[in-house]
């Protein structure tokens, strides 16, 4: 059909409307109609359908991971309670408020034992944690490279658990004398006082933030 031809059909009288006519004009509606739905209401069940289909493989994920988790249950358990065994023994490692004293004497000695001579060893602050205390001790020691590193290795086998941070090594006049400033760490164990604050702190806390 030409231009012209299309102009002169008469909107109100469709049916006598050559055949092209007929089927362009419901080739047009369907197309109208089908543009329309989607707009306004296929396009928003599409991003339904999306958001579904996204929370599905969540929920299988979900699903997958718990049931791994169920399925190795007795193993988590088993670990847990390995886990806690150890740490208990760790924990029996650590001297009580009492001990404390002599083994602050330990680390002391095993300085003066290798001829090293003590220029500071002064405990700072206690750390408090739900389990233990941390006392920091800043030293410092001077002697022969050889017997400072004896020191070192004395400490590590002591037999509570003392560590030793922020390691300077520092010359002297003497090539052969070394000065070093370090800060030990010991631990101790919280007694049944100490343990029923910290206990009663935590649930103060809780009851703040509620």
């Amino acid at each position: 059909m030409t231009l012209d031809e299309l102009r002169n059909l008469d909107p109100k009288d469709v049916g006598n409307w050559p055949m092209a006519a007929q089927i362009g004009l419901i080739v047009t509606v369907f197309a109208v109609l089908i543009f329309g739905g989607y707009f306004y209401v296929w396009s928003s069940q599409m991003e339904e359908l999306e958001t579904g289909l996204a929370k599905e493989e969540q929920l299988k994920k979900d699903f997958i991971d718990k049931k791994s988790k169920a399925i190795n249950l007795d193993a988590y358990r088993q670990q847990l309670q390995e886990i806690q065994q150890s740490f208990g023994a760790l924990l029996r490692q650590l001297p009580n408020k009492s001990e404390m004293e002599s083994l602050l004497t330990e680390i002391n000695q095993a300085g003066v034992g290798r001829g090293l001579f003590f220029e500071l060893f002064k405990p700072g602050l206690e750390v408090k944690t739900s389990e233990f205390a941390e006392l920091p001790i800043d030293i410092r020691i001077s002697g022969s490279y050889h017997d400072l590193a004896a020191f070192v290795s004395d400490v590590a086998q002591l037999s509570r658990i003392v560590t030793l941070s922020n390691l300077q090594l520092v010359s002297t006049k003497d090539p052969e004398v070394i000065s070093m400033q370090a800060i030990a760490k010991t631990y101790r164990s919280l007694d049944e006082a100490e343990l029923q604050a910290m206990h009663q702190a935590a649930l103060d806390a809780k009851k703040k933030q509620k």
